[in-house]
């Protein structure tokens, strides 16, 4: 069960990227490196919803088949669900564009 509670502190990792890139895309850039930006760019627009999916997916399997066996804090599973939410939310709404339909 070590695994679980490992991608899920990556998955955490990567939604503090996403959550930098998303405040990076109405304020002025936070960094002047382009190297460390376009990876955080990356973990937080391509592999935040990946990881944070397959996170919340196996946790609630694991949930479902074994009653109380999670060994991840409940407070990771909830902030990680709320990314998801989040992220979900920005996904399917907030990225269609009507003017180029």
């Amino acid at each position: 069960m070590g695994l679980l509670r490992f991608f899920s502190r990556v998955a955490f990792i990567c939604n503090i990227c996403y959550l930098l890139t998303s405040l990076a895309r109405y304020g002025p850039p936070i960094l002047s490196n382009n190297d460390i930006l376009s990876t955080i760019i990356v973990l937080g627009w391509i592999m935040a919803i990946i990881v944070n999916i397959l996170v919340n997916l196996w946790a609630l399997v694991v949930w479902s088949f074994r009653k109380g066996a999670l060994q991840v804090p409940r407070w990771l599973l909830i902030v990680n669900f709320i990314f998801l939410l989040a992220q979900l939310t920005t996904i399917l709404f907030l990225t269609h564009d009507p003017r180029n339909s």
